[in-house]
């Protein structure tokens, strides 16, 4: 194995420039060149290393795409696995529902019978109590009509005998009044001038005296 190139002419050369004395110059140069040779890698080394990271680069991807494929494989199994069970899952998920969904079904049918039932029967009976009600309240009010027919003829029957009455006692008063007005109205009777003439009327007596000088003449 080379080491790398290292010139100690010249780095002897610039010490010795700055003052360093050509033999303490010489060995520092020296020491320098083995300090490199030992710890600088030189081109077979590096060719070495690129070797070795290439082959490990490669037995990497190797390596990687044989764990990628492993796990593609993997996962691919595990996803139908995943996907069996959900399908499973689901099925019976939607056989329980389909299930839970009848039996509501069945139950909402039944509660409804019972209450179209229930209805049914509170209806007939709602209808059987007002007809009876109906019936009741008709007969209620038609013996309140009749008694009000009844008590309206007696009031029209009493109206009637009271106008009835008055008007007789109006009519009696007018024809009364009509009498009283032609007697007052009419002359005294005289006897016919024949008669007069057969049959002369006889002397009265004269009437005894009202005056009040009667008293005094026959004193």
């Amino acid at each position: 194995m080379t080491g790398l190139a290292f010139d100690t002419l010249r780095y002897t050369k610039r010490l010795r420039e700055v003052g360093v004395p050509e033999p303490q110059a010489e060995v520092q140069a020296e020491l320098l060149a083995e300090a490199l040779a030992d710890r600088l890698a030189t081109k077979e080394d590096l060719a070495k290393v690129d070797a070795n990271l290439k082959l490990a680069i490669k037995e990497l991807d190797v390596k990687l795409t044989q764990d990628i494929k492993n796990l593609d494989v993997k996962l691919t199994k595990d996803i139908k696995d995943l996907e069996a069970k959900l399908t499973k899952d689901i099925k019976d998920l939607e056989a329980k529902l389909t299930k839970e969904i009848k039996d509501v079904e069945a139950k909402l049918t039944k509660d409804i019978k019972d209450v179209e039932v229930k209805l049914t029967r509170e209806m007939k009976e709602l209808e059987v109590k007002l007809t009876r009600e109906m019936k009741e309240l008709e007969v209620k009010l038609t013996q309140e009509i009749k008694a009000l027919d009844t008590k309206i003829e007696t009031t029209k029957a009493d109206t009637i005998k009271w106008t009835a009455g008055m008007f007789v006692a109006q009519t009696a008063l007018i024809i009364g009044a009509m009498f009283g007005v032609m007697r007052i109205n009419q002359p005294p009777p005289q006897a016919p001038f024949v008669q007069e003439m057969r049959m002369p009327a006889p002397a009265q007596p004269a009437p005894p005296p009202h005056s009040q000088g009667a008293p005094s003449q026959a004193r």
